[in-house]
């Protein structure tokens, strides 16, 4: 560990640039990534000869609208349409949500009392007085939410292990008010339930790449508690990917969490499938001052992390 936490410091003195493009490096696959809603409205940049692929997120509430009925119409659909562009497709299944207004699970989550309530309430700091709501996370650390999660995956392997390329698993990150008792709540209860989750999806997915995004772990900074260490063991163990949300280069954040393990496990995990999301886009390189670039974000992701796949935004302007 002490090694790993030497690269870190030391790339957070290197410039960008320092790592650069290698022939012998495994070539990088680009999705489109985009939501059910929007799906319509974007597909046709699948007609891109350099997109291999689609990625389309898909919250618990639309794939089981009610206890024991799913509906994967939706994804059908966008299925369909990506294998007719010749591309893959991957699926996201979202569990938590970054809207006030946004509480996508099924109605029997939130109703049923074995399931304490079934959404915590995520905050911007979670250890102030009165933190900022920003929207909610389901409450897998509760066996009966999981338990229906964990169904939830059983029923889309049935129906489409084999058929898509991958299926992803959202975000570690997350905060809820550690000033109000949530019910069962503790940062190893949610950890042991992410991994749980993920060990479930791998067992039921036996032929579709699995992916875990990780990139912060709640009550942890630079691995204090071991929640990443363990987590890139416990995927590598049952051959299962890891990915994240965000390829920002070098950020100093990113550097003190996940981002140094990506690099030193990157050959031995059997997918790396990482996003650049609208925010990831804003993001500019202290270098120049201007927003990163395609290619500042290909280098990086490729040469220092080991990205196997990147999930772009359609709104990266090399795909408008």
């Amino acid at each position: 560990m002490r090694a790993v936490q030497c690269i870190a410091t030391l790339l957070l003195t290197v410039a960008p640039g320092y790592f650069q493009s290698s022939a012998a490096a495994a070539e990088i696959r680009h999705f489109l990534y985009t939501s059910a809603g929007d799906f319509d409205h974007v597909k046709s940049r699948l007609e891109n000869r350099e997109l291999a692929g689609v990625q389309v997120l898909f919250n618990w509430k639309m794939l089981e609208p009610e206890k024991d009925r799913y509906d994967f119409s939706g994804v059908e659909k966008a299925l369909a349409e990506a294998e007719s562009h010749d591309k893959k497709f991957f699926l996201q299944v979202q569990d938590r949500f970054f809207l006030e207004s946004a509480r996508y699970v099924p109605a029997y989550i939130l109703e049923g009392s074995e399931f304490g309530g079934g959404l915590a309430r995520q905050v911007d700091d979670s250890e102030a007085a009165s933190p900022k709501p920003e929207g909610w996370v389901t409450m897998q650390w509760v066996p009966a939410v999981r338990i229906r999660f964990q169904a939830l995956l059983t029923a889309l392997a049935e129906q489409f292990d084999g058929r898509i390329e991958g299926i992803n698993l959202p975000e570690s990150s997350m905060d809820i008010d550690r000033n109000k008792n949530v019910s069962g709540f503790t940062c190893e209860a949610y950890f042991e339930a992410t991994l749980e989750n993920l060990t479930h999806a791998r067992k039921v997915f036996r032929k579709s790449l699995v992916v875990q995004y990780v990139n912060f772990w709640p009550c942890e900074w630079n691995n204090s508690e071991g929640y990443m260490e363990r987590a890139f063991e416990a995927a590598m163990e049952i051959d299962a990917g890891l990915g994240g949300p965000d390829i920002v280069p070098f950020r100093k954040g990113q550097m003190k969490n996940s981002y140094p393990f990506f690099h030193d496990y990157r050959d031995k995990l059997p997918v790396i499938a990482m996003a650049i999301q609208e925010p990831t886009l804003k993001y500019r390189n202290p270098e120049t001052g201007k927003p990163f670039s395609r290619q500042e974000f290909i280098d990086f992701a490729r040469d220092y992390l080991g990205v196997d796949i990147i999930f772009w935004s359609a709104a990266a302007p090399w795909l408008n």
